[in-house]
């Protein structure tokens, strides 16, 4: 009797996303109970449970009855802020847990420091969870793609519950459980510097339509929403033909026009750019799109530059550059070019997760983590079945870049993309994003680079050594004497 009363799961941490996930367990029938250490959260969220359908909520106000109200062995989510918070709150729940008990983490944390609290916790017999959760406050309402690595034991736990609670696409739930470690919140973490790189390259294509092309944000609404329709369907892509219709509540026109451009940034893309480095990995579009967060920030700089350089003589090509442009061609070239620089930006972040992958012992499945972002998270998108399949062609794709599907689409988008990334250049439009995709294809798809010419600068003001195509073996050479010699 006592355990048909207990709770089938916990969660602490009731902020915006914490609430509704709470709201969406309880709502696919699993009783949950919730707690945070500010007591009015509590009780706004079994108001919210009362009014959104009488659902199992049961609300707690201390750890000790928090973790007691809850069956064994008992699975514990918590959503607090990364970092100290989250090992503060483990400590007061920890000493009310028994062995057997789990501990899921459903933040934005360092895979590390996850790695760190596995073992912390096995040292008390308890399971622990990193788990990514996607799709911002809709998704942990609604259905996120979900991201749990750690322990195998404590994931079967909480299968059923993960299973029901994820978004659901048509090849199942958008959970799996990853792997071991901090797995789950590595996963988690490429795919928000997917995100840095999908976000800037739509931006960048914005940028282009609006002062090369002189498309109004009304026009924008509607070249987004007909991609929509189309290979470029995400949500992304939607949610931006929504932006553009948005009127400004405040004067004329639309909202987009009075938002300041500067970016905020939580740190997940530098951890994603500063891993690519740790593991030799290129990544340029999503190395440039943080690149472009950090130049955004300086807004007095980029204005007082602005002025200086116009001082100094530098004409204005932005708005000129519109007159004589065949608008439906630009239209179809920058899709194309959008399609084909995201392509690299999700190669990059698929490569950064197999160099892990191999340097951890992790096996990550790559076809079944494109499909768990098929639904719920930000980066959902209708290709993401299309890099299900590629892997599952070829589990040990060097990239989709090679992928003859892929290969086929970027060979026949290339002339497009190049004409977008010249009409931009020579409108003094930056594109970071597509440039740093493009320079990506270009630099893989060449035989041969003048990396030779590299070498030989290093082993002649270094005497690295070199190795040469004709012959095996390290090499060096008295460069200077020789030329000297010579001359």
């Amino acid at each position: 009797m006592e355990s048909a009363a207990l709770s089938r799961i916990g969660l602490a941490g009731l902020a915006v996303m914490g609430q509704n996930l709470a709201l969406n367990i309880a709502e696919k029938g699993f009783p949950i109970s919730v707690y945070n250490r500010t007591t009015s959260k509590v009780d706004e969220t079994l108001d919210r449970a009362a009014v959104e359908g009488n659902l199992p909520v049961s609300g707690q106000y201390s750890p000790r009855d928090f973790v007691l109200s809850i069956q064994r062995p008992r699975s514990l989510i918590i959503l607090v802020k990364a970092g100290a918070p989250v090992d503060q709150t483990i400590d007061a729940f920890s000493e009310y847990m028994e062995p057997g008990d789990c501990i899921i983490d459903g933040g934005n944390e360092w895979y590390q420091n996850t790695e760190r609290r596995i073992s912390e916790a096995e040292q008390k017999g308890l399971l622990y969870l990193g788990m990514g959760v996607s799709g911002g406050e809709e998704g942990a309402r609604n259905g996120p793609s979900l991201m749990p690595g750690g322990s195998f034991q404590a994931y079967d736990n909480i299968k059923d519950i993960l299973g029901k609670v994820a978004a659901q696409v048509e090849d199942g739930p958008c959970v799996t459980y990853i792997g071991e470690g901090g797995s789950g919140n590595f996963v988690k973490m490429v795919h928000n510097g997917i995100e840095y790189g999908d976000m800037q390259l739509i931006s960048e294509a914005y940028d282009v339509l609006k002062n090369v092309g002189g498309f109004s944000n009304e026009e924008l609404a509607e070249i987004f929403t007909e991609w929509n329709r189309g290979e470029l369907e995400s949500f992304l892509v939607e949610i931006t033909s929504d932006i553009f219709r948005v009127k400004d509540e405040f004067g004329d026109g639309e909202l987009v026009d009075k938002i300041l451009d500067k970016t905020g940034m939580k740190g997940t893309g530098k951890w994603t750019v500063q891993q690519a480095a740790e593991l030799s990995v290129a990544a340029p579009t999503i190395a440039a799109s943080l690149d472009c967060r950090y130049l955004s920030g300086l807004k007095d700089e980029r204005e007082n530059a602005a002025k200086v350089l116009r001082e100094a003589g530098l004409k204005e090509e932005i708005g000129s550059a519109s007159s004589g442009i065949d608008k439906k061609r630009l239209v179809d070239d920058v899709r194309q070019a959008l399609y084909a620089s995201k392509i690299c930006s999700y190669a990059q972040g698929m490569n950064l997760l197999r160099a892990k992958s191999l340097e951890k012992g992790w096996n990550l499945n790559f076809g079944e983590l494109a499909r768990i972002w098929k639904g719920g998270c930000i980066i959902r998108a209708v290709f993401l079945d299309r890099i299900k399949k590629a892997y599952q062609r070829n589990p040990d794709l060097a990239s989709l870049v090679v992928d003859p599907e892929f290969a086929k689409e970027m060979v026949q988008r290339q002339a497009a993309w190049r004409r977008v990334v010249g009409l931009a250049v020579s409108a003094g439009i930056s594109t970071p994003g597509m440039c740093a995709s493009l320079a990506y294809f270009d630099t893989y798809r060449r035989a041969r680079l003048p990396a030779n010419l590299v070498q030989a600068q290093r082993d002649l003001f270094g005497a690295h050594t070199y190795e040469r195509t004709d012959r095996p073996g390290a090499y060096h050479t008295e460069w200077t004497k020789l030329a000297r010699k010579n001359n």
